[in-house]
């Protein structure tokens, strides 16, 4: 993801239970196939936005390659093994896909950006994913990332970086993005679906709110999708809400607590996209892979109640954004990207992540979707990816293919 400069940490755990809200338990399957979704950040192909704000050709493996240690036993750079390819390419595509689907992946989520004035790195979806020859061998799906976008690549330590593009939207320009994603997106025959609806996710719910002018506008922006899916012929829309971009707004008065906000949307489901969102990482600079993953499984067990809502599981497979990071600036910590690097994320660590987060939704209510979401197939700017390194090779597609692949 590429702009987080706010980190809420979450600290409300209530006991563990699973509420079901929006699916009929008695009428589903009990035994239905896990569905591992993993993130995929679509940065490292040229695009128009980029190039005028960088130079011609520039894409984030610039900051991939740049990248050196920050202090003792820091490994930087990290390097693809299969090079600095542009993922939109529909061959260079064709090979992730295999990988992802043999691994027991069974779809991406795409990061996806739509701003007042258009998309924004939809190159990686549509010229490499949707022009891949094996693309119904891998589903994909859509999370709006509607975070404002900030000029860190690569970030100063000091000063307020510049804001290119505003996350918050007119309800004209997302009445315009859901028709086009009705369009073009859902009737994909590979596009992702549970329990016969698309699949749509929100990073920041409250940014959505502030765009549409408050709950009430934005409740009937979404019902109005929902409007348009079942028109074009599905069943309905599963709308799920990212938990780090869930807030109240400052002022905010026609909801009292986040329960009711998610209710009063309709929202269907909530996920996590990064354990660091809800974890305070400590020490500086070096914070470890397994105690940060307790300390989300402490989040993890009380986020259903919380919200009264199915949570899908988050398993991050690390963190170490310091290739964003103005390589000439120390390394002290600061706000994002100059904050902890995880360590100890080993592929045999990440197992274990995953086995935890099997037996989490092992253990939820008869009839929910077995979905947990994986962060990340591809970040690598935030050293959270599945793709291979010259490190570690396909360890962590095979840890997945142990853990889930049948």
């Amino acid at each position: 993801m590429a702009n987080v400069l706010r980190r809420d940490v979450l600290k409300d755990i209530g006991t563990a239970a699973v509420v079901v809200s929006g699916f009929n338990a008695q009428a589903l399957d009990n035994n239905r196939p896990y569905e591992v979704a993993a993130y995929y950040f679509g940065n490292y192909h040229v695009d128009k936005r980029n190039e005028a704000a960088h130079g011609p050709g520039w894409t984030e493996w610039r900051l991939v390659q740049a990248a050196r240690p920050r202090f003792a036993g820091h490994q930087q750079p990290k390097v693809p093994l299969w090079g600095y390819e542009d993922e939109a390419q529909p061959k260079v595509f064709e090979r992730k896909i295999e990988a992802a689907s043999r691994s027991g992946v069974r779809a991406f989520i795409f990061d996806w950006y739509w701003y007042n004035d258009g998309s924004f790195l939809e190159g990686a979806l549509e010229r490499g994913y949707l022009q891949a020859h094996n693309k119904t061998d891998l589903k994909f799906a859509l999370m709006w990332a509607n975070h404002d976008w900030f000029d860190i690549q690569p970030a100063k330590l000091s000063g307020h970086p510049l804001l290119q593009f505003e996350g918050a939207v007119t309800p004209q320009t997302f009445d315009a993005l859901t028709d086009h994603i009705v369009k073009v997106y859902f009737s994909e025959p590979s596009y992702w679906f549970i329990d016969g609806c698309p699949y749509f996710s929100i990073y920041e719910i409250y940014r959505f709110v502030k765009g549409m002018g408050g709950v009430r506008n934005a409740a009937g922006a979404l019902e109005a999708f929902r409007a348009k899916t079942r028109k074009a012929g599905f069943k309905d829309l599963h709308l799920n809400a990212v938990t780090w971009g869930v807030q109240l707004l400052p002022g905010e008065t026609e909801v009292t607590d986040l329960k009711a906000l998610l209710a009063a949307l309709s929202v269907n489901s909530t996920t996590s996209y990064v354990w660091i969102h809800h974890v305070k990482m400590r020490p500086f600079p070096v914070a470890q892979y397994e105690e940060v993953a307790r300390s989300y499984e402490e989040y993890r067990a009380g986020a259903a109640a919380k919200y009264n809502l199915p949570y899908f599981p988050n398993v991050s497979m690390g963190w170490d954004a310091t290739p964003r990071v103005c390589q000439t600036d120390l390394f002290v910590e600061g706000q994002y990207p100059f904050i902890s690097v995880l360590q100890g994320n080993t592929p045999q660590a990440f197992e274990r992540a995953l086995n935890s987060a099997k037996n989490f939704v092992d253990r939820q209510a008869s009839g929910l979707p077995r979905v947990l979401t994986i962060n990340a197939w591809n970040e690598w700017t935030e050293g959270s990816y599945l793709e291979p390194d010259t490190v570690n090779g396909m360890a962590y597609l095979n840890a997945i293919k142990k853990v889930f692949a049948t």
